[in-house]
């Protein structure tokens, strides 16, 4: 793989694939290759139950995904934060193979794959102000189909994402993404380019429910607790003016999906680290608002607070 060149310009080699990256790269195409003959139901169907052995008998980040539901819900008993923890491991399954089968789509199938869409409206009217759109949700119900929607009604859409730890996955994700018809921003790059692609009247993608290290983020409470969420897309929002909604593409019993839109206030008091803060504060709040409405979607296998700011009080930092 060759090198890559951050926002400052420093080049950056990029990770040599392993052994064990290759069998696991290996192991994704051929199952692929295999659910792309499938309908989108039946890989999706497959993909819950190898996902649900991640829970049982495989047991993997199954203490991370049950200690963090049980502080999110401290009002359910262990037999209900058991149940949502089976189901979340199916939905990543889920989630994972769909995602995964989306370039053999066409638009017009994307578009099939949703039964309703609210607030479209939303998104036309922000992004007709000509300032850009920035879009905001989490790791919820599935994030890459509701990327791949807005994608195939032609909206013109970049997606900021980080680098994953196997660079044969993250070359496939990329690859993906951009096959469906995004334009793939990586973190490095993200402070040169996003205020282009805003200033060009592009919509821009924010996944906002991962602290890193590194990265410019505020501590706001998420289910009563501090978590690390990135500020970027608040401070983009201050500094160039774009209006920022917050979107989320949740299953629906039928098997298809909803597709839901909320715009976000971002108001600009002239106290520009307190206005930033207000507004993480917001999207995450609104996050929760959808979490708490369908747990079983979140990707509670992530430590959602981890990084703690020093000084921070128990029962307010990291349940592990």
């Amino acid at each position: 793989m060759g090198d890559r060149m951050t926002s400052t310009g420093a080049i950056v080699s990029a990770p040599r694939p392993t052994f064990a990256h290759r069998a696991e790269y290996a192991a994704l195409r051929g199952a692929v290759a295999a659910m792309e003959r499938l309908s989108f139901t039946r890989a999706g169907s497959i993909g819950e139950r190898i996902g649900a052995l991640g829970y049982w008998p495989i047991g993997i980040r199954r203490a991370v995904v049950e200690r963090q539901l049980a502080a999110a819900f401290p009002e359910r008993d262990a037999a209900d934060i058991q149940r949502i923890a089976r189901a979340a491991y199916g939905h990543l399954g889920r989630t994972a193979i769909e995602t995964a089968v989306l370039p053999s789509y066409t638009a017009t199938e994307i578009v099939g794959l949703f039964e309703g869409v609210e607030g479209w409206s939303i998104v036309e009217e922000r992004l007709a102000r000509g300032k850009g759109l920035i879009l905001v949700t989490g790791h919820l119900g599935n994030w890459e189909l509701g990327g791949a929607y807005l994608a195939a009604r032609g909206l013109p859409i970049d997606a900021v994402a980080r680098h994953m730890a196997n660079p044969l996955f993250d070359r496939y994700l990329t690859s993906t993404r951009q096959r469906i018809g995004m334009t793939v921003v990586h973190d490095e790059d993200a402070v040169r380019r996003v205020p282009r692609s805003l200033r060009t009247a592009r919509a821009v993608a924010f996944l906002v429910d991962q602290g890193a290290v590194g990265l410019a983020s505020a501590w706001v409470p998420f289910f009563g607790r501090f978590a690390k969420t990135p500020r970027g897309p608040a401070v983009f929002a201050l500094r160039l003016g774009s209006p920022i909604v917050f979107g989320v593409a949740l299953r629906q019993p039928s098997g298809r999906y909803r597709l839901t839109f909320e715009a976000l206030d971002a108001v600009d008091t002239g106290e520009r680290e307190a206005d930033v803060d207000a507004i993480v504060a917001n999207y995450t709040a609104t996050l929760e608002k959808w979490v708490r409405r369908a747990p079983e979607q979140y990707l509670w296998h992530h430590r959602r607070w981890k990084h703690q700011r020093p000084g921070t009080p128990k029962d307010l930092g990291d349940p592990l």
